[in-house]
């Protein structure tokens, strides 16, 4: 029947990889990648040679039949994301279904994430919190921003350099301009950075500050300091 392992791979460092992982990956039949690119870089880097497929956003609805097919022909197949874990913002959910559907055994190993490092930087509530990934680009997004006004738990976002302002600039209009927030780039590489402050404050920073890399965004949410 085969099976799928879905393996997190480092967010910036290389190594942050568990030995578990490297072992996986050196043991398996073949690997679906999100950029065969980006993961080639990181299995030359530890010597591991296998094949290679895409799997990524703008064709996992097209193979996922085929990729079954392919995971059922395979003793162990794994799936990686260029950075993180699998499925978090990033392809895996529809094939996870898919193996779950046919019975086919899915595993998922711990390892590398944005969002509990940047949590726990952030010094916000760590207790309780909601992870919102990258909010609508378009349609919706004012919506959403406006639900969350009232979330009472501290709000995880992913985002991008280009929107990080834009962003922020709405959370103030729509949520409001005085929650803690904290923003963190570049999580693990050698430009960490954790701004801290209002969200009408770090909007002074980016404004100040040309924003680069990808961020994670904290947000503290509603009556957090009562």
């Amino acid at each position: 029947m085969g099976k799928l392992v879905l393996i997190p791979t480092p967010i910036g460092n290389l190594k942050d990889i568990t030995l578990r992982a490297l072992e996986v990956l050196k043991a398996c039949d073949m690997i679906f990648a999100e950029d065969t690119r980006v993961t080639l870089k990181l299995l030359s880097h530890y010597g591991i040679q296998k094949t290679l497929r895409p799997f990524h956003q703008q064709n996992e609805h097209r193979i996922l039949d085929q990729s079954i097919e392919t995971i059922r022909q395979n003793e162990m197949t794994c799936l990686v994301s260029d950075a993180g874990m699998p499925g978090i913002s990033d392809p895996g959910y529809l094939l996870v279904r898919k193996c779950i559907e046919h019975q086919i055994e899915v595993e998922c190993l711990p390892g590398a994430s944005a969002i509990l490092p940047a949590l726990v930087l952030s010094g916000l509530p760590s207790d309780r919190f909601t992870f919102e990934g990258f909010l609508p680009h378009k349609k919706g997004r004012q919506k959403k921003l406006t639900a969350l006004a009232e979330e009472e738990r501290t709000m995880v976002f992913y985002e991008s350099p280009h929107r990080i302002l834009k962003t922020l600039s709405q959370i103030s209009e729509f949520i409001s301009g005085d929650r803690r927030a904290a923003a963190v780039r570049e999580i693990s590489k050698l430009h960490e950075e954790v701004v801290r402050g209002t969200i009408d404050e770090l909007i002074v920073h980016f404004e100040e500050h040309a924003p680069r890399g990808e961020f994670v965004l904290i947000v503290e949410g509603a009556n957090s300091r009562n």
